[in-house]
């Protein structure tokens, strides 16, 4: 209800005269009229009206009723909290009930800035916080995840002798569960001496964050033993922790307490249920609960799209998406991750194009996808097309964005722009330095990323497995046979980390380049582990460069005890045995490829031309100019030969 400017006041004459003037509550009686009038008010125009009779009348000094202004503007679904904003800043003296009402306004718009600002302008005021202020401001502290503001509250709480009120004590519950304390936030819930509904739900929430199934369901249990009755929240909770944990039995078990007990179904239980039954790989039934959906909305299309593409059905997971009438970034990015996880990296590029040519806009988790999906296929065009995308949406870059970026650039050989990102990073954590340090290696820069893990440790960071990986790497790949042996040793002594398969087929690689084969050969005899094919690997490449076919064919005999399918290390072998000229050696490797059973896998080199990445492989004719391009590579190869050039017979697997 509102009013024309032009005929308030004589609305205000008639109406005051209906109601009771009380010299103690309010000014005068046009006064009273107004504060009865506030409590009617449904919308900002009408209160503009009301605020500027208040300022006609001289009434700007009355908080009690400037209150109910900036209480409407702050916490009515038709409110303004910039209007309110702008009262409050006008107000000399603001009592609590103006900062209860902004704060909680700031609160329920997710403005945690802004809250926690007049939080503290309030205290410093002269004011204390009391029952009502302090659940909008645990709320803000929950997200933030702001555990030691928290901490700063649940002790001032405790002070003004507030910490036992249920409401204050349900907040607190909700800060530490969010920040991962739920032994905190357990403890705050066992001293409580009255529990509400929201009690129980916010400790089984806090347990369903972590993945606590046990302690879920005995609190569960326990909550019934009181005779407390669960609602839909309760139960979403513990579908929750039983999609994180993949426990269908008990999932099942609160579908039947559902149909059992009579609970109304609503929308949120049921894509709850729809997503547990997904998560849990029971598709069946995921289906069955999404079909008895009488209103599907875009959460309940997505679990479907997860829940196949979880699995590894992408083609019904697509076939969900495409029947979707509305998408959010979350269904791209399911189906998109689908794709990347399964390594169809180029459809997980295409579907991107076609997401960027939607009303979506991707998110940061998408584009993780995205760079994930580039770096598989070395795709440095639309690499850098997503990195454009970020500095012009101005998404904030945080770390594992950061490292998106830095695994994408490293893996598609730029390597300088990789180092730029790496020095840009203002919180790096040890994913970032182990992609460094294994992009430097890989590149053959072993003395930079040398430098780079002396650096870090200067930083304080502690290594792990990945980082002596990307280190003994380098030191393969580039010959540094005296540091190798170092950090090999030390990676032990130090550091505690006992070496895996990988560390040793590292070692084995930089021993037998540097010609130490005895050695390598000592080091594989005390593996705890049996050699696998990448070490046998490392072994047969020394023998090839140091031309050993002797111990070649001992390694033969291991990968025959092995039952090797795949072809490289036969390939590998018969180039030494080639390269002996011992022809009948070649010839028995033949045989055993073609008898053995022998996988004969195709390797495919990708090229980029003019922003386009094109794939091919040995005598591949796909590509619509394959005549020309093959004879080109003739003229070439005669142009070589006639310079002297003599190449050196090596077999491939199509040959052998």
């Amino acid at each position: 209800m509102y009013f024309p400017l032009k005929h308030t006041t004589v609305i205000l004459s008639r109406l005051f005269s209906s109601h009771s003037f009380h010299t103690h509550n309010f000014k005068t009686p046009i006064h009273q009229t107004l504060h009865h009038l506030l409590e009617q008010c449904s919308s900002m125009t009408h209160l503009k009206q009301l605020h500027a009779q208040i300022i006609l009348h001289s009434l700007t000094s009355e908080n009690l009723t400037v209150g109910k202004l900036i209480s409407f503007c702050s916490v009515s679904a038709s409110g303004d909290l910039r209007y309110a904003q702008l009262m409050f800043d006008q107000v000399h003296e603001p009592n609590k009930y103006m900062y209860n009402s902004l704060i909680r306004g700031y609160s329920n718009s997710n403005d945690t800035f802004n809250a926690m600002s007049l939080y503290y302008h309030m205290i410093n005021s002269g004011l204390s916080p009391n029952e009502f202020t302090l659940p909008f401001v645990l709320k803000v502290c929950a997200a933030k995840t702001a555990y030691w503001e928290g901490v700063a509250v649940h002790c001032q709480a405790v002070k003004l002798g507030i910490g036992c009120q249920v409401c204050a004590q349900n907040g607190l519950i909700n800060v530490y569960s969010v920040c991962g304390l739920v032994h905190c936030a357990r403890n705050v819930f066992d001293e409580m001496s009255e529990r509400s509904l929201v009690s129980w739900n916010s400790m089984i929430g806090g347990y369903s964050g972590v993945g606590y199934v046990k302690e879920a369901f005995g609190l569960f249990r326990e909550m019934r033993g009181f005779g407390v009755e669960p609602d839909k929240y309760t139960l979403v909770n513990l579908l929750s922790v039983c999609s994180q944990n993949c426990d269908l039995d008990l999932g099942r078990y609160l579908h039947h307490y559902v149909v059992v007990s009579g609970m109304v179904v609503d929308q949120i239980l049921r894509n709850a249920l729809l997503d547990m039954y997904g998560k849990c790989g029971h598709l069946a039934s995921a289906e069955m609960v999404f079909d008895q959906m009488s209103c599907k909305n875009v959460v309940s299309w997505t679990s479907m799209v997860r829940a196949y593409a979880k699995h590894g059905c992408i083609g019904v997971a697509q076939k969900f998406f495409d029947q979707m009438p509305l998408k959010n970034v979350v269904s791209w990015n399911s189906l998109i991750s689908c794709y990347v996880r399964e390594g169809q990296c180029r459809e997980a590029l295409s579907i991107f194009q076609k997401m960027l040519n939607s009303d979506v806009v991707p998110d940061e988790a998408t584009l993780v996808f995205v760079l994930s999906a580039c770096s598989q296929v070395g795709d440095l065009v639309i690499g850098k097309e997503a990195h454009d995308h970020i500095s012009k949406s101005n998404i904030a870059l945080h770390v594992t964005l950061y490292n998106s970026l830095l695994d994408m650039y490293a893996k598609c050989g730029a390597v300088g722009t990789a180092m730029d990102i790496f020095t840009q990073i203002p919180e790096k954590n040890i994913v970032s330095w182990n992609i460094i340090i294994s992009a430097l290696a890989l590149h053959g820069y072993g003395s930079e990323a040398i430098r780079i893990f002396e650096q870090m440790q200067e930083g304080g960071i502690w290594p792990d497995e990945i980082t002596f990986i990307g280190l003994l790497s380098a030191c393969s790949h580039s010959g540094l046979l005296d540091l190798g042996r170092f950090y090999f040793e030390r990676m032990k002594s130090v550091y505690r980390i006992s070496p895996e398969i990988e560390h040793y087929a590292c070692m084995v690689h930089l021993l037998g380049r540097r010609g130490c084969v005895e050695e390598a050969i000592t080091l594989m005899r005390g593996m705890p582990m049996k050699p696998d094919i990448v070490v046998w690997g490392a072994m047969l490449g020394a023998c090839r460069i140091h031309g050993n076919v002797d111990l070649a064919k001992l390694i033969l005999k291991q990968l025959l005890e092995l039952e090797l399918h795949g072809s490289g290390l036969y390939v590998l072998l018969a180039n030494i045995f080639g390269e002996a000229h011992r022809w009948e050696d070649v010839k028995n490797i033949r045989k055993l490829i073609k008898d053995g059973g022998v996988l004969k896998n195709r390797a495919v080199s990708s090229i980029e031309i003019n922003g386009r990445v094109y794939e091919f492989m040995v005598d591949d004719n796909r590509h619509a100019l394959s005549s020309s391009i093959y004879s080109i590579l003739d003229q070439l190869t005669d142009h070589l030969k006639s310079l002297g050039y003599n190449p050196t017979a090596l077999f491939d697997i199509e040959e052998l």
